[in-house]
């Protein structure tokens, strides 16, 4: 992936203020900025389908272990290693091409008391700033749709990982022919938004020194998922304070209606690849 690629995908994430954001919503939503709890973030820090239910879900498959050093590929605003650190006495590295959701990862992580037990690095996953076999673990949530070379990326992964080491995935996966719907969630428009079907990803897994162990498609979870957000945000009048709309920006409502249609006809699901390191 180009470099001015990578400064599209940042671009596409960086909100300006999230911080100032966040902290604002969480006060309309009766949390005190000073005291946060890991729970009281899960509503906007987990940035994939199906937010913290996903990410408890996905560790399970993962069989995570306490003590094991985790590395947080697109890492976000830090939600699901916030997770793995505090659920699972996990300790993770977090690697994001965005700054600012670095810099936020980072203040959050402070807020909630995990600080010394996460950490987050601005970069590349196709150059990653870690020797060759340091985590016994490694996952990325709603990724790989951003990263054209999957084939690099993936060996990257297998370099930092130690042997018999387990890489969990949870991205949108093609299932379909057909054009998806833009805006979506991850990309603007086609030119940022690289979707491929789960067998290319077990493919290129395998080539890159992983077997994989499990495999599933998510779509009908995601489906209700984007249904019950549809439906809370109608009884409302509209999002609560604190959600994952603070990320989408003014196109939030486009972004959810893009993504429940292409689920519905079948072009896409959130899919779920755990593979170990050979």
């Amino acid at each position: 992936m180009s470099d001015s690629t990578e400064r599209q995908v940042a671009g596409h994430y960086t909100h300006g203020a999230l911080e100032r954001a966040i902290l604002d919503a969480l006060a309309a939503s009766g949390a005190a900025p000073d005291r946060l709890t890991t729970a009281d973030l899960a509503p906007v820090d987990e940035f994939h389908i199906g937010g913290r239910e996903a990410t408890i879900e996905f560790a399970a498959g993962m069989g995570i272990r306490p003590g094991m050093h985790l590395l947080d590929i697109g890492s976000g605003l830090g939600g699901a290693s916030r997770h793995f650190a505090e659920a699972h006495g996990c300790r993770v590295s977090g690697i994001d091409l965005t700054e600012e959701y670095v810099r936020v990862a980072g203040a959050l992580a402070g807020r909630v008391g995990l600080g010394e037990r996460v950490s987050y690095r601005q970069g590349s996953a196709l150059a990653l700033p870690f020797d060759a076999g340091t985590f016994d673990g490694a996952y990325m949530l709603h990724v790989g749709m951003n990263i054209a070379d999957k084939a690099g990326l993936f060996r990257e992964v297998r370099r930092t990982l130690k042997p018999g080491g387990v890489f969990g995935i949870y991205d949108v996966m093609r299932e379909g022919d057909g054009d998806l719907l833009y805006p979506v969630p991850w990309a603007g428009e086609p030119g940022t938004s690289f979707v491929e079907t789960c067998a290319t990803y077990m493919r290129l897994l395998e080539a890159a020194g992983f077997e994989v162990r499990h495999h599933r498609s998510r779509r009908e979870f995601a489906i209700a998922f984007f249904q019950r957000m549809r439906d809370e945000a109608a009884q409302r009048g509209g999002p609560p304070p604190l959600g994952l709309h603070i990320l989408l920006g003014p196109s939030a409502p486009e972004k959810g209606a893009n993504m429940l249609r292409n689920l519905e006809q079948g072009l896409i699901a959130p899919t779920e690849i755990i593979s170990r390191a050979r």
